[in-house]
């Protein structure tokens, strides 16, 4: 197994929790029990000039909660945008064409990833879900800035078990659309949930965690760029290494909105069990062949 990190990425990443609000309560969400569901981040210009303090150019990964019931998305997305950051986004795809369509035009063609959250809970049409999916994607394409990397569109899912057997049809639909499907393995408590062998089969060849062709990612004792080109942010500007370092509340990089946020110089080793998400792992943060 290779330890040592890779080369240094040119662009940084944050992900971006903006608010706690969404107007979803799925059962399986991770941030259902929290006691606060109506946070959202109030003071956008502190938040941008933090933002363009960051050296160089950062992926702005914003999620919630849901985006785009924040009040003022357009306002922080036009900002990331003449600062030269790039906007990605997380949503559950509620949110009209029209608000949709604004997102868009505010962010000047320097959109970098948009998620879609299908949650079978609540969309009972996927038919239309995979047409609006396919609208989006075209509206990307149209609008995006040449001189950076070319914009795309997936559709996620989580693997609750009453979604297993829906899975493979699933895939197929949005694949016959020409629309990237990613599934997403359950969690509680920090940890996978407890998926039988024929399960994890399943899942793994449906592509694994976000197509990562695994469902648990460890990479305990690796370097990783974690705290120095990514971290996470809260709607209240704390920052921490990563989402293990925020649920185990370690590495804090300080108050984004002050002189107390400071990036780590370099690599360091994860010290944690377990890669909640995949972000890290995509975006080279550190060497894929660790993933086990």
């Amino acid at each position: 197994m290779n330890d040592a990190a890779p080369p240094c990425p040119s662009e940084g990443v944050v992900s971006w929790n903006i608010n706690t609000a969404c107007n979803y309560r799925c059962s399986y969400c991770t941030q259902r029990f929290m006691d606060d569901r109506g946070r959202w981040s109030r003071d956008t210009p502190r938040f941008l000039q933090g933002f363009s303090r960051l050296p160089g150019r950062w992926e702005v990964k914003i999620s919630g909660g849901e985006p785009f019931v924040h009040p003022t998305l357009d306002e922080i997305t036009e900002g990331l945008a003449a600062i030269g950051h790039r906007i990605s986004i997380v949503t559950n795809f509620s949110a009209s064409e029209k608000k949709l369509l604004s997102f868009v035009k505010a962010a000047r063609g320097r959109i970098g990833v948009f998620s879609c959250s299908l949650h079978l809970e609540y969309v009972s049409d996927v038919d239309a879900f995979v047409d609006k999916a396919h609208m989006m994607s075209a509206a990307l394409a149209s609008t995006r800035d040449p001189s950076l990397p070319a914009p795309s569109l997936n559709v996620t899912t989580v693997a609750t078990r009453d979604v297993l057997p829906r899975l493979s049809a699933l895939s197929d639909r949005f694949a016959q659309r020409g629309v990237t499907f990613k599934i997403q393995p359950e969690k509680q408590d920090g940890e996978l949930v407890s998926y039988s062998p024929q399960e994890q089969q399943q899942l793994v060849q449906l592509g694994g965690h976000n197509r990562t062709g695994q469902l648990a990612h460890r990479f305990t004792g690796a370097e990783c760029w974690s705290g120095s080109r990514y971290f996470v942010l809260d709607d209240r500007g704390v920052a921490y290494r990563c989402y293990p370092a925020r649920r185990h509340k370690m590495e804090k990089l300080g108050d984004f909105l002050s002189d107390s946020f400071a990036l780590f110089e370099g690599p360091r080793p994860c010290p944690y069990p377990l890669c909640y998400c995949t972000v890290p792992i995509e975006r080279g943060l550190m060497a894929r062949e660790r993933v086990t």
